[in-house]
């Protein structure tokens, strides 16, 4: 071996040459190739081959470059294809349909800056809202019912169909990242463009155009840095590692989803780190390239999540129906919202909404049902929305027959002891050591008992102050900036809210029990009055007077994120047309109506996929691991007669990728308790079709010559295509009686003809 061709290498699937002429990076070379001819390792995390014999196994694998003047006019020419699919009659159907009633209403919210909560994170959103901008407008239209002459709604859908439209050229690029063959590389963005899944699903305002779109960049980045590798520190290098993070910040910040994405390139990560390792790479080195990681895949999607975040509560500043979710301060500081502007010093006799600061307990509440055991008494709870069953009265425990009205104002301080008044019951805030909470049973019962006259010691609760985060620390309790305890007199139990829900009978609020274990800083024992109302005092901006964090504002709306998407779980006992389980993605049984009507007139959308492409694509990924196996035990054997020189570390380094990509995105929706819906799938259905167009090359490329091989393909394609033109149809809306279309029905569960699970 000459010095010439020790300098000139590359990856398996990769196309960039290296020139290290450095003497350590020839003995680091040398030391490789000893270690792969007397095979200790299967896997390395810098594989690399002559450039002679990757071109004769590939010519594609040798190019330099891997953009060459084919690639163009081919991309072009995809994307094109892809454009026709997406575009096409997509402004057929001019109602709001699916989930553009409620995406395009939170874009609409971008439009008048009103706050709103909604469990996806805001950059898909944003750029929804961007689309409506473009479109001219202005923010009027709710998105019910038919679209009004002032929204443009194709042009928002044309604007959302362009993230639909990238696909097949990320695919293409992608592929040729990956080292197949050209001729796979077209299968594989045909694929893309001739499922009609996927195709549906561009065609309207939704979130999972921009997901599935920085889904495949993210994996186009990192097959472009799998390549780049051998050059380290290169421009080139750099390039594709910052557009993996900028990707990767993306996604997540479209949907959580985006953090299986970040889970797949974080395990390929953790194994090219560990391959340096194990190759004993220099330690400085290998610093070097762990720091350049943690910066572009960890810092990078983490500003760029934050940003999203940032920008969100910049534009939103308007009180708007989110609100309730957000703390009391923020909601302090939103244009037109009733906190802005309240009196500041609580005294006697007025009005309280208390708050407690636990996430997602809500507001200090009561009505006049009852407890259904234990005392019986009138029920406390915590409720997360605006309510007039949350006004308290704050009285003086010694005074009960004091004149509110008349009388001077006296302020609540530290320490003083208090009783509270429901002001729609009339019951005091009460609470005692004879019966226990009905949820929590280590904590004592919290009702609604007793009058205002009545000289009951187990109404007296003490004020006692724990954090005042304005100015004036002087004692007073304040609105908003003064966080407390109410402790109770005659049992020394704090009054407590976490997040335990109450059966039925207490309408699944929040518990309110009164508690001994719970410390005494936890938040399910501080308390905020969110709304002070007294007649008798002036209301002052609060806006200067609360404290101004995003951090906190940024951390609590994304455990409010949490919660609710927590919250959304399927009714067992009530059938719904829409959602499906994960077991039954894959083999397509449970397609989905897209809308209600199914009737003739109708434009009926059905979310189907390409039968073809779905079935196939599954069995390629469920036969993956056994292909593995089967190396395996060949390798163990000494069998690898089979295999061309580095031919096995191209298949591991590419279908790692892909197959790691369909299993990261596919079974974690097993450990969900949320709903799930065929939607959820088109993620992991992107990396299985790029799966089965690998593995149709690879196995082409072992078992026949490049005519059969190039005939394969094409039957592959033609096939792809009939199938995509029979359910067409539905893709691009059918305006006829459904049973019109003949043989449709492949399998007894789709709902094409008769909906046959309805009640």
């Amino acid at each position: 071996m000459t010095t010439n061709d020790s300098r000139r290498r590359t990856g398996y699937g990769g196309f960039n040459a290296v020139a290290d002429g450095s003497e350590q990076t020839l003995q680091y070379d040398q030391k490789y190739e000893h270690r792969q001819e007397q095979d200790h390792q299967e896997f390395e995390a810098y594989p690399r081959v002559h450039m002679k014999e990757a071109d004769d196994k590939n010519p594609i694998y040798g190019h330099k470059q891997w953009i060459t003047g084919t690639d163009g006019p081919v991309v072009l020419v995809l994307t094109l294809m892809c454009a026709f699919t997406r575009l096409y009659q997509i402004g057929k159907r001019a109602m709001v349909t699916w989930d553009e009633s409620h995406f395009g209403k939170f874009g609409a919210y971008y439009l008048n800056r009103t706050f709103y909560h909604d469990v996806h994170p805001p950059l898909a959103k944003m750029l929804i809202g961007l689309s409506e901008l473009m479109a001219g407008h202005n923010g009027t239209f709710t998105f019910k019912g038919k679209y009004p002459d002032y929204v443009d709604y194709v042009f928002m859908r044309r604007f959302t169909a362009l993230f639909g439209i990238a696909l097949a050229p990320l695919a293409y690029i992608t592929c040729l990242q990956l080292g197949m063959r050209r001729q796979a590389c077209m299968l594989a963005a045909l694929f893309v463009i001739l499922d009609n899944g996927l195709c549906v699903i561009s065609r309207f305002v939704l979130l999972d155009e921009p997901l599935l779109c920085f889904t495949a960049l993210s994996l186009c980045a990192v097959a472009g840095f799998q390549n780049a590798r051998q050059q380290p520190f290169s421009l080139n290098w750099w390039r594709w590692l910052v557009l993996t993070g900028v990707a990767l910040g993306c996604v997540v910040s479209s949907k959580w989803v985006g953090l299986l994405a970040i889970t797949l390139i974080g395990l390929y990560t953790v194994e090219e780190l560990f391959g340096m390792y194990a190759t004993r790479m220099p330690v400085r080195k290998a610093t070097k390239h762990f720091i350049a990681r943690a910066l572009c895949l960890i810092a990078i999607p983490a500003l760029i999540y934050a940003a999203c975040f940032r920008a969100h509560f910049a534009i939103l500043n308007r009180s708007g129906p989110g609100d309730a979710t957000m703390p009391s301060a923020f909601q302090a500081r939103l244009h037109g919202s009733p906190l802005s502007k309240q009196p500041f010093g609580v005294v006697y006799g007025s009005t309280l909404n208390l708050r407690s600061m636990s996430p997602g307990a809500g507001l200090l509440h009561s009505h006049a049902h009852r407890y259904p055991e234990g005392s019986q008494q009138q029920q406390i709870t915590c409720y997360g929305h605006k309510d007039n069953n949350n006004n308290w009265v704050i009285i003086r425990q010694a005074m009960a027959e004091f004149n509110y009205t008349t009388e001077p104002l006296v302020a609540v301080r530290n320490g003083d002891t208090v009783r509270l008044l429901h002001e729609g019951t009339g019951a005091m805030l009460h609470s005692h050591s004879e019966f226990k909470a009905p949820v929590t049973t280590q904590d004592f019962e919290v009702t609604g008992y007793g009058k205002r006259k009545w000289a009951d010691k187990n109404n007296d609760w003490r004020v006692e102050v724990v954090r005042e985060d304005s100015t004036q620390t002087n004692g007073q309790l304040n609105a908003i900036t003064t966080q407390f305890r109410l402790r109770h007199v005659a049992t020394g139990c704090l009054l407590s809210a976490a997040s335990t829900k109450l059966p039925e009978w207490g309408f699944r609020q929040t518990e309110v029990a009164c508690t001994h274990s719970a410390g005494d800083k936890a938040t399910s024992v501080l308390w905020i009055v969110e709304r002070h109302i007294n007649n008798r005092l002036p209301a002052v901006d609060m806006r200067p007077l609360v404290r101004n964090s995003f951090v906190s504002d940024f951390v609590r709306l994304n455990i409010e994120m949490a919660r609710s998407n927590n919250a959304l779980v399927p009714d067992k006992d009530k059938y719904n047309h829409l959602e499906s389980d994960p077991w039954s993605w894959p083999f397509l049984v449970y397609p989905m109506r897209m809308l209600g009507s199914w009737k003739k007139g109708d434009i009926k959308y059905y979310e189907i996929g390409n039968p073809l492409l779905w079935w196939a694509s599954t069995a390629a990924c469920l036969l993956f691991p056994l292909q593995l196996v089967y190396y395996r035990a060949r390798r163990l054997r000494r069998l690898t007669d089979a295999w061309a020189p580095g031919e096995e570390l191209h298949f591991w380094n590419a279908a790692k990728l892909l197959w790691g990509g369909w299993a990261l995105h596919y079974f974690p929706f097993f450990l969900m308790g949320r709903v799930t819906y065929i939607h959820h799938y088109l993620p992991a259905l992107y990396f299985a079709l790029l799966l089965l167009a690998f593995e149709i090359d690879f196995c082409c490329r072992r078992m026949f010559i490049r005519s059969v091989h190039s005939a394969t393909i094409l039957a592959w394609a033609v096939a792809a295509l009939a199938v995509f033109y029979w359910f067409a149809p539905f893709t691009f809306g059918y305006v006829g009686d459904v049973m019109d279309l003949k043989h449709r029905q492949w399998m007894p569960t789709w709902n094409i003809y008769v909906d046959n699970n309805k009640l």
